[in-house]
């Protein structure tokens, strides 16, 4: 199966982060730790990031109840 990268636009539109919150969330190590493309670029892994969306899903659910 092929690794996706997401670019930081698809991330904030994934999460509804702003860019500033993803990069809190990364130094409090609660949100999933980009890759090097190279040079300045950096990118998510989809799998990772779709992992965190449904963990935060769960933890809603259950402090709803």
């Amino acid at each position: 199966m092929a690794t996706a990268i997401l670019r930081l636009p698809a991330v904030k539109a994934r999460t509804g982060l702003s860019r500033s919150t993803i990069y809190l969330r990364i130094s409090e190590g609660s949100f999933p730790k980009p890759v090097s493309l190279g040079g300045r670029a950096v990118g998510w892994i989809e799998a990772e990031v779709n992992d965190w969306l449904n963990r935060r899903i769960e933890a809603s659910r259950k402090a709803a109840r």
